[in-house]
């Protein structure tokens, strides 16, 4: 692991496959969210916005799909 930047509180390393790790000068690692934003505050990092929008955008998406399925399959037995 390669020392990347030392603060007073945390030590910054990155690792062979290419990862960040964060550890206090105790030596305990730190995880999650915290970790995120040691690193984007430290400059290592640059995190982005999650999508909240685009799910509810797809599911509307795949409900509009199934309906004209829906319909012809209807459409079907009544030909008969």
């Amino acid at each position: 692991m390669e020392i990347v930047k030392k603060t007073d509180k945390y030590l910054f390393v990155k690792k062979r496959n290419g990862r960040f790790g964060v550890k206090t000068l105790k030596g305990q690692w730190i995880n999650g969210e915290e970790k995120q934003k040691l690193l984007a505050d430290a400059g290592l990092i640059k995190l982005t916005e999650k999508k909240a929008e685009e799910a509810p955008a797809e599911e509307a998406e795949a409900e509009g799909d199934s309906e004209p399925a829906e319909a012809a399959s209807e459409a079907a037995p009544a030909a008969e």
